[in-house]
């Protein structure tokens, strides 16, 4: 999935002016949790916090600032009741950021990111009148209009080195508090290795387009792969598709589809003999399942490892065999099997810092 920073980085390029609106906090029932981000152009829209009247509202302000050329963020708390017509509940704060000309902290983010280097993007949100920004990572700190001090610094750092999730944050200092939204950017944690692109395999790409994910797309037949792929597939055309297991990285989301039963069974055995991918799926009946542990148990799989294989594959309770129809149950499946993957890391709150509702 191409990046906030990949669109905002090609608008640049274009030298289009853009606003960048972002959900700093979120408190009950709301569409978009904190660091969903929306790119608005004069003529366009990249991405959403969630639709509706607070979306549309969105983009109306977002649209205003480009038409008077504001240059500094601006905050704004937007209640779900009646006057948005949204009956959420909730309460979000957006941060809108004007971004037009040179932008030096854009460039280092998107190098950081493409270089899978994790990071905080720090943006102060005390009307500041440009749009200055300190990116802190484990071993060093980009910033150039001197936004932070030590102890806030220490914070941040502890925030990254605990993974959290993108806040609005309060530095406490006595009569010089400062507001902050500290966006996590780490590189994907969802990476697909998919074997096959036969009609399944093309039509799960196509569904998991515009998913965060990174898919390792892996089959012998070029002329099987389309000519246009999203943008967040990387296709590996390789004699021997199944030695590409062993390049997979840890927490790797198997799924093997491939035209050929005996590869099929080549590619689960190499994947069996892994101990740290995330989900291991292998498109088949229980039949297959069965054959396949039947064979790969005589040539000395121990039976035990037959548990972390998930065959057939898809969320129960979706019939049809239309490639479109098991491409949605696998893809549900994938996400819960990330989903649960993601539960298992436990928040732990920011120490000397509050947190704004």
């Amino acid at each position: 999935m191409r990046s906030w920073l990949d669109d905002l980085v090609r608008l640049r390029e274009r030298n289009t002016a853009a606003v960048v609106v972002t959900v700093v906090s979120a408190k009950g029932s709301v569409p978009r949790g904190p660091g969903t981000k929306m790119i608005v152009t004069a003529t366009d829209v990249l991405g959403t916090i969630g639709g509706g009247h607070l979306e549309l509202q969105a983009i109306g302000i977002a649209r205003d600032q480009l038409a008077t050329q504001s240059a500094g963020e601006s905050l704004r708390r937007f209640p779900l009741g009646a006057s948005l017509g949204q009956c959420c509940g909730g309460l979000v704060n957006l941060l809108f950021e004007p971004i037009n000309g040179d932008v030096r902290w854009l460039r280092t983010a998107h190098e950081l990111h493409r270089g899978g280097v994790p990071f905080v993007l720090v943006s102060p949100t005390c009307g500041m009148q440009d749009t200055s920004k300190a990116i802190v990572t484990a071993d060093h700190i980009d910033d150039p209009a001197r936004l932070l001090g030590a102890s806030a610094l220490a914070v941040i750092r502890d925030h990254l080195a605990r993974g959290e999730n993108p806040r609005w944050w309060c530095l406490d200092e006595g009569a010089d508090a400062k507001a902050f939204f500290l966006d996590t950017i780490s590189p994907c944690d969802f990476e697909i290795a998919l074997f096959g692109a036969g009609h399944v395999g093309r039509a799960l790409v196509r569904v998991l387009a515009d998913v965060d994910c990174k898919i390792t797309w892996i089959d012998a037949r070029a002329e099987e792969f389309p000519r246009h792929v999203p943008t967040n597939v990387d296709i590996v055309c390789a004699d021997a598709p199944e030695a590409e297991v062993d390049a997979a990285p840890p927490g790797t989301y198997f799924l093997v589809m491939t035209h050929s039963h005996p590869l099929d069974e080549a590619i689960c055995a190499r994947i069996l003999r892994r101990d740290d991918f995330a989900y291991f799926g292998l498109i088949g009946s229980l039949s297959k399942r069965r054959q396949f542990e039947k064979r790969l148990e005589q040539r000395g799989m121990p039976r035990a490892r037959f548990a972390a294989m998930t065959c057939p594959i898809g969320i129960a309770g979706i019939p049809g065999k239309e490639p479109a129809t098991i491409a949605i149950a696998v893809a549900a499946e994938l996400l819960r099997a990330h989903a649960r993957f993601a539960a298992r890391s436990t928040a732990v709150p920011m120490p000397t810092s509050t947190q704004i509702a």
